[in-house]
């Protein structure tokens, strides 16, 4: 077995910074918001992985299932040498890919991207030992800036599952999209998992599950600024709510301040002012329409090569290809 390579394009300094930046930037925001990529420290990671065994919170299953029904399907058409995946994390289902396109003989490399440097070596050297005919290329990066870092050579399949795209808005998507098309030569292909616009009395416990284990991740993010900014919120005085905007098909999350408040946030030199009642966002997870997914792949550049749906139609996985 090859030891596993990791190259690394994001520091604990531009962590650091780009914190900073999206605090000032969304604190002084009206309404304020904040990015929800900060939920995640160590305790923030468990709490989502706890989400992913609610019995309410259907997306991560219902994908899996999804894979595990259709993977030799995508390895057959995309005869990939090398799979991309951005925000691996551990690689959990990542071990259904990769057996699959080793099956169908062609896959030599496997390329993880996160933004943890843990996270990724860990799931490298597990990768590594689990498939030791495999060479693993680790990028520790920050896929929505730093897609121009992910290796070239051999015919590419980048995969982003577990409906990440539903966190950025359209312009973001959009810009998104077009950034995965320019890093791929034609011929190469996209693997995307999206969650699917369904019954809101099923989406909002999703997202809201009576333990209250996504009410602690949310306000998780509230810790975060404590630890790493010198913030002083009270996380306890802010409401989870989990809202189903009609209109844009997206459920937002917002904490809620249950009291009139001012917030000193030290390493910014910032006072930021709460009213009762005011809502900050912290995550919006966009739900898709097949078809309309498929045209937002066509206009970044992509031809839909396959789809696939669970029986209850809640998740899609497409397969595209780079024109």
């Amino acid at each position: 077995m090859s030891e596993p390579t990791l190259d690394i394009h994001l520091t604990d300094d531009d962590l650091d910074a780009a914190l900073r930046s999206d605090a000032r930037t969304g604190l002084t925001a009206d309404p304020k918001t904040l990015p929800p990529k900060w939920f995640y420290d160590a305790r923030g990671s468990e709490l989502f992985e706890a989400i992913t065994e609610l019995p309410e919170y259907y997306p991560t299953r219902t994908e899996r299932a999804l894979l595990e029904r259709v993977v030799g399907d995508i390895a057959r058409t995309a005869q990939a040498e090398v799979l991309v995946e951005l925000g691996a994390g551990s690689a959990a289902k990542t071990r259904l890919l990769l057996s699959a396109l080793l099956a169908e003989g062609p896959l030599k490399t496997y390329v993880p991207q996160d933004v943890s440097v843990s996270a990724l070596r860990g799931a490298a050297e597990q990768i590594g030992t689990e498939f030791p005919n495999l060479a693993v290329h680790g990028v520790v990066s920050d896929f929505t800036e730093t897609l121009h870092n992910l290796p070239r050579g051999g015919r590419r399949m980048i995969a982003f599952l577990g409906g990440t795209i539903g966190n950025l808005v359209p312009q973001e998507r959009a810009e998104f999209l077009a950034g995965i098309q320019q890093v791929l030569e034609p011929g190469e292909q996209l693997l995307l998992g999206a969650g699917l616009v369904t019954d809101p009395a099923v989406l909002v416990p999703a997202y809201d599950d009576a333990a209250g284990v996504t009410a602690e991740f949310n306000r998780n993010v509230l810790h975060v600024l404590n630890s790493r900014l010198h913030a002083d919120f009270d996380p306890d005085a802010f409401a989870h709510i989990a809202h189903w905007d009609a209109e844009n098909e997206w459920i937002e999350m917002r904490l809620a301040a249950t009291r009139d408040m001012t917030v000193t946030v030290a390493d910014l030199d910032l006072v930021v002012d709460f009213a009762q009642g005011e809502q900050m966002r912290t995550e919006i997870s966009a739900k898709f329409r097949v078809d309309g997914l498929g045209r937002e792949l066509d206009s970044a550049g992509f031809t839909t090569e396959e789809v696939w749906t669970d029986p209850d139609e809640r998740f899609v996985l497409v397969l595209a290809e780079r024109r």
